[in-house]
């Protein structure tokens, strides 16, 4: 068995189609590990869920903050932004809609194999693995819960929102499943008391070394295992640690999809021209 991690998708079915393709991806031995986001901005996020769905068990994915605004604008809590290209999953059927819900739902926020974990934006560093987990099953619990007894539409309004910025144990109710959503799909940047700053976007550069910003992984202390993520495409996957690996690299802005053979490391490259 062949396990590959692919960086965010967007709509970029063709990117994917190509890197699978290239290394003759077979859903009966080989895994496909995607780290969320995979609708948005590019030209057929349709086609991306699809293409997922037909793997069935051989795909292992997690939410990304573009996921969650899938089921906010399919449940009338957001209006599409055009930007994001969403009118051919909008088009579809009510109860195709629906069925696209029910899978986004099933997602988790964290996959966990062997010696390496994955998430969309990353790994909040106060947490142990085996906290994020259970924060991570918690919001997945909740979510589920919610489209279940049909309040989805209600708890996805009260996901949105900065704040809390800093994290305590002690948080309940929505604030304490807004900060962990945020810390799984949104989170770049950590201030100096590694509280989240959401609204800074770049590389990290001396404009944010001077803010007292740095990157979330230049918080995080070596595990006994690998980290992948997705979500900063301005940092072209370079993190400087071999023991965090970012694969967003850009696919959706005319860069290229990355994707990731573990544990030897081997990487294929779709542009996107």
């Amino acid at each position: 068995m062949a396990r590959y991690f692919v960086g965010d998708l967007q709509g970029c079915v063709k990117q994917l189609d190509t890197l699978l393709a290239t290394v003759n991806f077979d859903r009966r031995f080989d895994e496909l590990w995607c780290v969320g986001d995979i609708v948005a901005r590019g030209p057929d996020s349709l086609a991306c869920l699809e293409r997922l769905h037909e793997l069935g068990s051989a795909a292992k994915c997690v939410l990304g903050n573009h996921d969650l605004n899938l089921l906010a604008v399919l449940t009338g809590v957001r209006k599409a932004n055009p930007k994001d290209k969403l009118d051919a999953i909008l088009a579809l059927p009510a109860e195709e809609q629906r069925q696209w819900i029910d899978f986004l739902v099933q997602q988790p926020l964290l996959q966990h194999a062997d010696d390496v974990v994955m998430t969309h934006a990353g790994l909040f560093p106060q947490w142990s693995l085996a906290e994020a987990k259970d924060y991570a099953d918690e919001v997945s619990e909740s979510l589920q819960r919610a489209w279940r007894f049909q309040k989805l539409g209600p708890w996805l309004n009260k996901m949105y929102g900065n704040e809390p910025a800093c994290w305590s144990p002690k948080l309940s109710g929505p604030e304490r499943i807004r900060f962990i959503i945020n810390a799984f799909t949104r989170m770049r940047f950590l201030d100096h008391q590694q509280c989240l700053n959401l609204t800074v976007k770049t590389a990290p550069n001396d404009d944010t070394k001077a803010q007292g910003l740095l990157p979330w992984f230049a918080h995080w202390q070596p595990q006994q295992f690998s980290l992948v993520f997705g979500h900063w495409a301005a940092l072209q996957g370079q993190t400087q640690r071999d023991d965090v690996i970012g694969l967003d690299t850009g696919c959706v802005w005319g860069e290229h999809m990355t994707l990731l053979r573990w544990p030897d490391g081997q990487r294929w490259y779709a542009e996107n021209n």
